[in-house]
């Protein structure tokens, strides 16, 4: 599933930072299947990335708006 920029802007940093987590231990989960051999589609690990810097750079974003 992808994410929306808007939906994440929407998130609090105390969520962004969950989810960050969460989207971390997806895509260690998505390397370990591929390694064995076990990942039915692989363009799962590249949306998982872009899920993570689309995050960072909200989270970013927020650092910056808040100075």
């Amino acid at each position: 599933m992808k994410m929306k920029a808007n939906d994440v802007r929407k998130m609090s940093a105390a969520e962004l930072e969950t989810k960050l987590g969460d989207l971390k231990k997806d895509l260690f989960q998505l390397r370990l299947q591929h390694a064995t051999n076990q990942l039915d589609n692989p363009v799962k690990i590249a949306q998982v990335k872009r899920d993570i810097a689309r995050v960072k750079t909200i989270i970013r974003e927020q650092q910056l708006a808040s100075r």
